[in-house]
């Protein structure tokens, strides 16, 4: 790459998550780094995009030579506007997503924020990248994932790519020396089980909390749950077909 590169970073725990300033640390070795993320959390937010309000973006001086842009919006509006207004008519070699707190790993793809920034911008024909690690406390120590992180940005920067721009990574909680390494896997047939525990609130208003359990009844050794289990960073190269081909000749008939 004769260019240093243009990196998009985002997230969605917010522009002030630890795993963000980690995650915008490591970035800055390989190129220009723009920061665009939501003013406060939006875990859960999957890839949902504003529609009726305003959308506000406001440059915030938060990242020692880079330019931070927080964003009222979901993560991915956040990367719709970096695209479109804060760099626009510039072309960005990589988006980084992350790093989450928690996991993102099997179905939690369908819900995460973290992922649908990183599939947003890869819809856009933007090599993409969501890292996540196992930990959701907010004072997690992310220092062991960076040499990781920067192995895997080299790869994707040079290598085209050509079959695959969206990749889906999860680090296990684990020290380094721990850490047996990168596994390339499938997403794990594992979800969860809701539960939504009742109460009522000082008003004698019900109301309900969304609680529940993670099953995992897929037990293959390929799965992404498998490596992290085992200490591997699991690493899922993902995409934006649902299409279902192993059903479609159920349905033949109908034609």
């Amino acid at each position: 790459m004769n260019h240093k590169p243009l990196i998009l970073v985002t997230n969605d725990d917010g522009i002030n998550a630890p795993g963000m300033r980690a995650l915008v640390e490591v970035a800055q070795e390989f190129g220009d780094v723009i920061i665009s993320a939501p003013d406060s959390p939006q875990s859960g937010q999957g890839h949902a995009i504003t529609l009726k309000d305003p959308l506000r973006l406001k440059k915030v001086k938060l990242f020692e030579g880079s330019e931070a842009y927080e964003c009222s919006g979901t993560p991915v509006d956040c990367v719709k506007l970096a695209k479109s207004v804060i760099l626009k008519n510039r072309e960005i070699d990589l988006c980084l997503s992350g790093i989450n707190h928690g996991p993102n790993h099997s179905l939690n793809i369908l819900y995460s924020g973290t992922m649908s920034a990183a599939m947003e911008a890869s819809l856009e024909g933007i090599k993409s990248i969501g890292f996540s690690l196992l930990d959701f406390s907010w004072k997690a120590d992310f220092e062991h994932c960076k040499p990781f992180i920067k192995e895997l940005i080299e790869f994707v920067l040079g290598n085209n790519m050509s079959n695959c721009n969206l990749l889906n990574v999860n680090i296990p909680k684990v020290s380094d020396n721990k850490i047996k390494g990168f596994k390339v896997c499938r997403q794990a047939e594992a979800r969860w089980v809701e539960e939504y525990v009742e109460g009522t609130d000082p008003y004698g208003q019900k109301y309900y909390w969304l609680t529940g359990n993670f099953v995992n009844e897929d037990h293959g050794s390929d799965t992404d749950v498998w490596a992290l289990e085992n200490n591997f960073i699991s690493i899922v190269p993902s995409g934006h077909d649902l299409t279902n081909y192993k059903a479609m000749p159920d349905f033949k008939s109908l034609e």
